[in-house]
């Protein structure tokens, strides 16, 4: 299946907005709400495209890591498969580099990241090894990635039209933490379909519509989601993903994520723990720009030492979404649904 310019034109729209309803979004493009309906149907059931909803990470409301694991090689296959069962770990790669798997891993504090899934390590057979770099400030992350197909006329009514579904910005992590337990069992039906109505997660759920409504507007509101719109990689043209563990002047940090912001290929910076203090990925046209982007990142951060570059061979789950070979959504979903046991 190839992608024409119109689907990535829908892709983008929903990357703006993730909840935008089909008429509106019929204004950005000039295209009649019931035909894009039916292209992103057919994006959606190909697995070329699909919307999730997923934990923010925001370490000032709870934990987010990145963990390099290594593993037997002859067992990889067996520790690669028990890693993506762990909901916890909401994206699983194998890197082309001396570390073995990437794993990004949110949980609700620095404990529930011991007891979910450090424990759980020391079971899996053949996994020799794991480093973990903690969050301390999560800068950019992939639901603010563009494809960079819309006209400037396009993103001037797309602008227009509000943000669905975005949540930038700081929240009150009191709110957050006060969701009762009947609002949380709402994250599993966003995780699956970022766009599901009230309506449709109340007829899942055996709830009346209006209650449902009022919870998802709460959901919502607390800030605890990023709503995204993923476009398989191998149809993105960026099918190169390479990961930056570099060192930052402790005081620079904000000025080097504002500088690195600029970057159009960033899908994540970050500020962490560990040998190394930020942390950068970007999807690329390929291996040669590898270099390209790392003389970007020395123009743009005086002073950023960049102390290791890690591509990634595959991805097998991205953010809770178990992936084909072919980059291609499977459609299943692996989910904890709360934040008593993340996304």
């Amino acid at each position: 299946m190839e992608l024409n310019e119109e689907d990535l034109a829908l892709i983008q729209v929903l990357q703006t907005s993730p909840r935008l309803g089909w008429a509106d979004a019929a204004k950005v493009l000039g295209v009649h709400a019931t035909t894009l309906a039916a292209r992103w149907d057919r994006l959606k059931s190909s697995g070329a495209a699909w919307v999730t909803a997923h934990l923010a990470g925001d370490p000032q409301q709870m934990l987010l890591a990145f963990v390099a694991v290594d593993c037997d090689m002859n067992l990889r296959d067996s520790v690669t498969a028990q890693l993506a069962a762990i909901p916890h770990i909401v994206t699983v790669e194998e890197a082309a580099s001396n570390r073995d798997l990437m794993l990004t891993v949110i949980t609700k504090s620095l404990e529930d990241f011991s007891s979910n899934v450090v424990s759980r390590f020391k079971t899996i057979e053949g996994l020799t090894k794991y480093q973990t770099a903690l969050c301390t400030r999560l800068h950019a992350s992939a639901d603010e990635w563009r494809l960079n197909i819309l006209d400037p006329a396009q993103l001037a009514t797309l602008r227009t039209l509000g943000h669905h579904g975005k949540h930038h910005g700081k929240h009150d992590s009191a709110e957050a933490a006060q969701l009762p337990e009947s609002h949380l069992e709402l994250l599993p039906f966003l995780a699956r379909d970022g766009r599901a109505t009230a309506a449709e997660i109340a007829r899942e759920l055996g709830r009346h519509p209006a209650t449902v409504q009022r919870q998802l507007n709460r959901v919502l509101a607390s800030g605890i989601l990023l709503f995204r719109c993923e476009i398989a990689q191998g149809y993105s043209s960026y099918p190169v993903t390479c990961q930056w563990f570099a060192n930052v002047p402790a005081g620079r940090h904000e000025e080097a994520a504002a500088a690195i912001r600029t970057i159009s290929n960033v899908r994540l910076s970050a500020s962490t723990t560990g040998p190394t203090n930020f942390v950068i990925i970007m999807w690329l046209q390929s291996l040669a720009d590898v270099m390209t982007a790392e003389l970007a990142l020395q123009q743009k951060v005086p002073g950023i030492d960049l102390v290791e570059s890690v591509v990634m061979l595959t991805t097998v789950k991205r953010v809770g979404w178990m992936l084909n070979e072919d980059t291609t959504a499977s459609g299943a979903v692996v989910h904890a649904g709360s934040l008593g046991a993340a996304d």
